[in-house]
């Protein structure tokens, strides 16, 4: 599990495509610190297993599934990605409960910057639009940031100084895909209804 709290920006350094499958080499010191084969480790929201590990940078194999469903098969060596350990029991949770499955991609679609912060407004599946509201959590390319507002086609989330600083975030422009996972809590409580409901239906 993770909080959507981005530990480093990293930098990829290979990526190697197959017919169904990827596998994918990114320099990040601090996530890197203390991580060993088989660990969690979030790239731009989408959790990855940590197969190898040397000179600050671990190597993941990528799915036919997490290609079709995540912006990382667009990624190539230079291209700079959002970091985050699966979260330790002893840690602080900061962010929200974030899994690190990707639900679906969305486009920036426009930037206002203000003072110090910047309102982005993004793009929505149509898909993903019920579990999307105000003022509730979605992580955007491993970011946990609260919803601004929603609309039919799309929604916006305020960047703080620090969010444009030390994520990817600050730098994607408009037309940039990224990842979204929407609250699980909400997936799980559409679930549970739909079940319920379906139980009592008449027959």
């Amino acid at each position: 599990m993770f909080t959507g709290i981005v530990e480093e920006l990293g930098t990829v350094t290979a990526l190697e495509t197959a017919a169904d499958s990827a596998r994918l080499t990114v320099h990040g010191p601090v996530v890197t610190s203390d991580a060993r084969h088989g660990d969690s480790i979030a790239v731009n929201g989408v959790c990855l297993t940590v197969t190898s590990v040397a000179d600050d940078a671990f190597t993941a194999d990528v799915m036919a599934e997490t290609l079709a469903r995540s912006s990382l098969g667009a990624l190539a060596p230079g291209h700079r990605v959002n970091l985050e350990r699966a979260m330790a029991a002893s840690a602080r949770f900061g962010g929200h409960v974030v899994q690190g499955h990707v639900d679906g991609t969305a486009t920036i679609t426009a930037r206002e910057p203000g003072e110090r912060w910047e309102v982005v407004r993004l793009s929505l599946p149509a898909a993903l639009t019920p579990y999307l509201v105000e003022k509730g959590s979605i992580t955007v390319d491993g970011v946990s940031l609260t919803v601004v507002d929603v609309t039919d086609d799309g929604f916006s989330v305020s960047l703080v100084p620090t969010t444009l600083g030390l994520t990817t975030l600050g730098t994607k422009g408009v037309g940039d895909p990224v990842n979204l996972e929407v609250d699980v809590l909400a997936k799980y409580v559409e679930r549970l209804l739909a079940t319920r409901f379906s139980q009592e239906a008449p027959r």
